[in-house]
């Protein structure tokens, strides 16, 4: 499995995101993000592979931005949040790292799942 995975749900329809893009970042030395991953997710609201098997988990800084904007419109629904940026910290790479995003058009909430 992979070491961050994601799942976004739509609870202003009670139904997974479909096709909203998840980029995943982690942050370089250099105060630089390197992309990780980049996917749209399926029709249970997931990315399969976000973080690549083959990439070592590192104890560092990542940061995964939801697309929301581009979701919103394509579903004729009004935007307020055209993006959603979750910065969270690595500490132990021997963990699974599960990021959700709970979203409506007026809100978002986030945690880390399992």
């Amino acid at each position: 499995m992979s070491g961050i995975t994601s799942h976004v749900l739509d609870t202003s329809l009670g139904t997974p995101a479909d096709g909203l893009r998840i980029v995943l970042e982690r942050r370089s030395n250099t105060n630089k993000w390197t992309v990780l991953g980049d996917l749209e997710t399926n029709a249970d609201g997931r990315v399969p592979g976000l973080f690549p098997e083959t990439t070592r988990l590192e104890a560092d800084s990542y940061r995964i931005t939801f697309h929301t904007g581009t979701y919103f419109r394509k579903t004729g629904r009004p935007v307020f949040y055209p993006v959603v940026h979750v910065h969270f910290e690595i500490t132990n790479t021997t963990e699974h790292y599960h990021i959700p995003l709970l979203l409506s058009p007026f809100g978002y909430s986030t945690y880390r799942g399992s």
